[in-house]
């Protein structure tokens, strides 16, 4: 079994939790700006989402804290599509969706054999961010993508 390399995993978590909290924001603004004739589900999809990607921030600054590390204030850049037809917003939060699977592969790959407690956190985390993205790829089907 490694060591665990605590910096570079507190680094890590501090990253996923600026995205997550980054999420927070961006699937707020997409419940406000959705409209048309699926305005209600989707309202709702978002809100949970924002709500979910706090719960997510909040697990990974519990991670920092019990490392003994210091959580980020910051939030991850959200870039403005000013785009806001359904469409848009179900393919930009599959992107964000993405990105988020990619930053807890890094944390798997950082403590694989060295925690397994946060091991399991990270598989579990993908876990939870490839539904979403199978969801998402569900959702644009009725789209046309």
């Amino acid at each position: 079994m490694k060591i665990l390399n605590a910096k570079k995993t507190i680094t890590i978590l501090n990253q996923i939790m600026k995205y997550e909290l980054s999420g927070v924001v961006r699937y707020t603004h997409y419940s406000l700006m959705v409209s048309g004739r699926d305005r209600l589900s989707l309202n709702q999809f978002f809100q949970e989402q924002a709500s979910e990607s706090l719960l997510h921030a909040q697990q990974a600054g519990e991670l920092v804290t019990g490392l003994d590390g210091h959580p980020s204030l910051e939030i991850s850049i959200i870039e403005e599509s000013n785009n806001h037809s359904a469409i848009d917003l179900l393919q930009e939060s599959l992107k964000h969706e993405q990105e988020a699977i990619e930053l807890y592969k890094d944390l798997l790959d950082e403590v694989s054999d060295a925690s397994i407690y946060i091991e399991e956190y990270a598989r579990e985390m993908i876990k939870t961010e490839e539904i979403h993205r199978i969801e998402l790829k569900k959702m644009l089907k009725d789209y046309g993508d």
